[in-house]
């Protein structure tokens, strides 16, 4: 089981990224008033972020409870540290907070509440979008840029 460890990063970052794809191509399609094709970006999007926390937490649930090996170290050092960790904080605390308005503005668009989704989603979308990104980036920073020497 210990082999599967090293996957989940690259997994995880893998669905962020597709995660991020499908929230710009459902914005770039609700501005071409395509709301089909907009729903579906939309829906992949949160089931690619689902997916996402399931994995992320169950990489950390092996890592902690299997194997007793907390969290990954970050390597880097000088200013790289100040960095990661900012980015590292905002893109936790952003995650735990918009995730409970993801799911208002999906259950509006679902239940054709349009106004209400379109004022809720325009705050919603570039958090979601930046959580997105952001755990992208904590991923290079922690896995590819600076990793910890074991």
């Amino acid at each position: 089981m210990q082999d599967l460890l090293p996957i989940f990063p690259h997994l995880n970052a893998a669905l962020n990224s597709l995660s991020a794809l499908l929230l710009i191509f459902g914005f770039i399609n609700i501005r071409r008033q395509n709301r089909e094709t907009h729903r579906k970006a939309m829906l992949g999007a949160a089931i690619v972020s689902t997916v996402f926390l399931a994995s992320y937490l169950t990489h950390h649930a092996i890592r902690t409870y299997m194997f007793g090996l907390g969290p990954t170290k970050f390597g880097g050092e000088g200013i790289a540290r100040p960095i990661y960790f900012t980015i590292l904080t905002s893109h936790t605390i952003s995650a735990a907070l918009v995730t409970p308005f993801v799911l208002r503005t999906l259950y509006l668009g679902l239940k054709e509440r349009f106004d209400k989704h379109k004022r809720l989603a325009r705050l919603v979308f570039p958090v979601w979008l930046y959580v997105s990104i952001t755990g992208v980036v904590v991923y290079m920073m922690l896995y590819q840029l600076f990793p910890a020497a074991n």
